[in-house]
């Protein structure tokens, strides 16, 4: 009996293991990145990258204190992401102090150029893979 139980735990215990293990070598910055190209995320209808290919357009988004989208005013890269996820995606906003929402957050402070406030802190580690930081040909307006 004890064979038969230890043959069961054994195995549940390492997918366990792996699974946490993989979950924690992902940056917030790459899963924040996820979450930006995913158009079911927060229970839209399109992924953030259909506005933003490549994080066109939000290399310096991570050092701003406040945003003017569509002519309505945001305090903060929150208020910005979720004016964007409710109006642009159709989906629900995000609680600003979820996992969720501070991913995005460090995904899209990871585009900022080296230097620049948030990069490098804590949470933020850098550029995110495959986003060079700056638009080419984008000149700010959509």
């Amino acid at each position: 009996m004890k064979r038969n139980a230890l043959s069961v735990i054994v195995p549940i215990a390492l997918i366990l293991t792996f699974s946490v293990a993989f979950a924690m070598s992902h940056k917030a910055e790459e899963r924040g990145k996820t979450l930006f190209e995913n158009p079911n995320f927060a229970g839209g209808k399109k992924a953030c990258n259909s506005c933003h290919p490549n994080g066109q357009g939000l290399s310096k988004a991570g050092s701003k204190a406040e945003f003017s989208i569509m002519g309505k005013k945001q305090n903060s890269l929150e208020e910005a992401i979720n004016f964007c996820i409710v109006h642009a995606n159709k989906g629900k906003a995000l609680a600003e102090d979820s996992k969720e929402m501070q991913e995005m957050v460090s995904f899209i402070k990871s585009l900022g150029p080296k230097g620049s406030p948030g990069y490098g802190t804590p949470g933020y580690g850098g550029k995110a893979p495959g986003y060079g930081g700056k638009a080419p040909g984008y000149g700010g307006k959509k």
